[in-house]
């Protein structure tokens, strides 16, 4: 259960009051990432994190920031993703107020400090560095290139060397300025607190926040038909592959039947993938596929990290598979996939951190919640035919999109794999 108020200045909180725990877990979603930027400022999101962490009017040393959770015992922490932004705390109920304090200090009153900027600058740039570094990193961030073209949600989320470098202090402040207003954020608390106490304590913290008009996200430009290939060369003993596929949207009718199909495909040690890959073959230590879901767009990825003489028939069993869930897909086999991702689901809301996202992310990003007795409900409500009908119209020949790293030069012989 959660409770849910806005502040006159448009400002979202959530609450799931939980006074089984000894935590609170705070949360504060903002809508920036990289498919609010341009080319010319990827990385901005990211970047500005990262500053958030640097100092405040009231706490000007970075360490002031950090030591004032960790000095209870708390974690202090930030993502940023394509669609939000997330800074977090979560700390013992007796530390609540220090780390609402702290969060809503941070995201309101950066300094902005010149000599900062620069050497959080040169770390980002060194973050970045790692991916092209890590070949299963880079696989991922070529498959994102495949899936979305010259577009911002196929760019790497921290942006490249060149842009982080072009962003100036003023163009940071700006789009801080500009995107963290109340109307583009959620607060969500869970844990031993009650909506009461958390709406009084924001309206005294973030209450008089100016509102603003921030800047809209891009929506994804379809990418041409066909097969589509992105090659990272690197002289690797192992080849690190993946093959995606269109998905859906957060909201799409039928975003539960392809969960569902993945499950079945390529999650837990008793999916057909690593049943049929690793177990049966032996041809990869790691194998698993992954629903992904956006506002306006999704996909389905499948990784693979194998001896790079053994590429052509993991793929070859990858595709395989694909035939066969698009062939059948037995009642008892969908039970068992539908009670481990409810089981999942249910073991992971147990506490406070991921009750704390899945309100916050959800009104953020959808607008509504979605009560996990709701995900339930339409997970096994799920037929077999609908999952079989969800592999035909998304695992079907041609559109692949398909990104390896390991020691090749050439596209033409992964084309071949594909066309099939």
């Amino acid at each position: 259960m959660y409770e849910r108020s806005v502040l006159p200045n448009g400002l979202r909180i959530l609450t799931s009051s939980m006074p089984h725990t000894r935590s609170v877990s705070i949360g504060i979603f903002v809508g920036a990432g990289s498919r609010y930027e341009d080319e010319a400022n990827a990385g901005a999101s990211h970047y500005l994190e990262h500053i958030l962490f640097k100092g405040t009017e009231r706490r000007p040393e970075p360490q002031m920031i950090s030591s004032a959770i960790e000095s209870v015992g708390g974690i202090l922490n930030a993502s940023t993703d394509r669609e939000a932004t997330i800074y977090y705390t979560k700390v013992a109920r007796d530390h609540f107020v220090l780390g609402l304090d702290v969060l809503t200090d941070m995201v309101l009153n950066p300094l902005f400090d010149a000599d900062e900027m620069e050497r959080e600058r040169g770390v980002i740039i060194e973050e970045l560095a790692m991916t092209y570094d890590q070949p299963d990193a880079f696989a991922d961030l070529l498959i994102d290139e495949a899936l979305w073209p010259e577009q911002a949600m196929g760019r790497d989320i921290g942006g490249t060397k060149e842009s982080v470098s072009a962003i100036s202090r003023q163009a940071l402040q700006e789009y801080h300025a500009r995107q963290y207003v109340p109307g583009n954020v959620v607060v969500s608390v869970a844990g031993n607190v009650t909506h009461d106490e958390v709406v009084t304590l924001l309206d005294e913290h973030m209450g008089a926040w100016k509102v603003g008009t921030p800047i809209e996200w891009q929506a994804v430009q379809p990418a041409a038909a066909g097969n589509r290939v992105s090659l990272g060369t690197r002289k690797t003993d192992q080849a690190h592959l993946c093959l995606a596929m269109d998905g859906v949207s957060s909201v799409a009718p039928d975003r539960y039947a392809v969960d569902l199909m993945n499950t079945v495909m390529g999650e837990g040690m008793s999916s057909r993938l690593f049943m049929e890959v690793r177990e049966r073959r032996g041809l990869a230590y790691e194998v698993h596929s992954s629903s992904m879901h956006y506002r306006d767009c999704g996909a389905l990825v499948v990784y693979c990290g194998v001896d790079t003489a053994k590429v052509d028939e993991t793929v070859g069993a990858v595709l395989g598979e694909f035939a066969k869930l698009r062939d059948d897909v037995p009642e008892e086999e969908l039970h068992k996939s539908t009670e481990f991702a409810v089981g999942r689901l249910g073991l992971r809301l147990e506490d406070s951190r991921a009750v704390m996202g899945w309100l916050g992310g959800h009104e953020l990003l959808r607008g509504f919640i979605t009560t996990l007795d709701q995900v339930v409900e339409d997970l096994r409500a799920v037929t077999p035919e609908q999952v079989r009908q969800a592999a035909n119209m998304y695992l079907g020949n041609g559109g692949y999109r398909f990104a390896i790293v390991g020691p090749y030069r050439s596209e033409a012989r992964f084309r071949k794999l594909l066309a099939v």
